[in-house]
């Protein structure tokens, strides 16, 4: 059953390329007026804005504008992330992990934060974070990109449990293998990478990244109302071996 989303208000950061594109596009196609968020150009007939999330005074010039233009939010998708290029402990410099931790868990705390008291006002709101397989089980990424999944889990489960009782639900996606330009280089020359994690991936194939904005709809949706601080895999079964 198609779930309507006229006139609800769609924050979706990440939103030029993969899964936030594929997750703009859908609300957007189920009448949500979708406000786009990315450092890079969003080819999207939609609300957007350029910026970096892992910076504080972006966010908060952000909400203000979505303050006065729209005056609420209804469901935020929390999806903008970089890899690490699978850097062990060793060759990850205090910098790169501070980078990544700052885009993948601190920019989500930072829309959280200012999203969460317009929706306590509104007493409902949905967050769907972008966590990984890699949040799941190790060797899904280097030590900071694991680090940063396990955690948006730990605040995703901790966002749902404080706030779950005056309206709000948090729950996270936990991709695996997505055709995305963010895992171009698994494919670059003859593919071995990519087809390893085909062979390796209990389905046999890579998802597309339309498949992840179907899941972030139905969790968005009130069809999941009795979804609650969960983590659903989406991964071909690669975290079921």
């Amino acid at each position: 059953m198609a779930e309507d989303f006229t006139d609800k208000v769609v924050l979706v950061t990440g939103a030029a390329s993969g899964i936030g594109l594929a997750q703009a596009k859908l609300f957007k196609d189920n009448g949500a007026i979708v406000i786009a968020v990315d450092k890079n150009d969003i080819s999207l007939d939609v609300e957007t804005f350029k910026g970096d999330v892992s910076q504080a005074d972006f966010i908060e010039n952000l909400f203000t504008k979505i303050k006065t233009k729209f005056g609420r939010i209804d469901i935020v998708c929390n999806t903008a992330g970089i890899l690490d290029g699978y850097s062990p402990v060793t060759e990850t410099s205090l910098d790169q992990w501070q980078n990544i931790l700052n885009v993948n868990l601190t920019s989500q705390f930072m829309v959280i934060k200012k999203a969460l008291p317009m929706m306590l006002v509104q007493g409902k709101g949905v967050f769907v974070n972008m966590a990984s397989i890699a949040g799941l089980v190790a060797d899904g990424g280097g030590v900071a990109y694991t680090a940063s999944k396990h955690a948006v889990i730990g605040m995703t489960k901790q966002l749902d449990v404080d706030y779950a009782a005056r309206g709000i639900r948090a729950n996270c996606i936990a991709p695996g293998a997505i055709n995305t330009p963010m895992n171009a280089a698994d494919f670059a020359g003859d593919g071995k990478m990519a087809n390893w994690v085909a062979e390796q991936t209990p389905a046999k194939r890579w998802a597309k990244p339309e498949e992840v904005a179907e899941l972030a709809l139905f969790l968005a949706s009130d069809r999941s109302d009795y979804i609650h601080g969960s983590v659903v895999p989406i991964d071909g079964g690669w975290t079921a071996k």
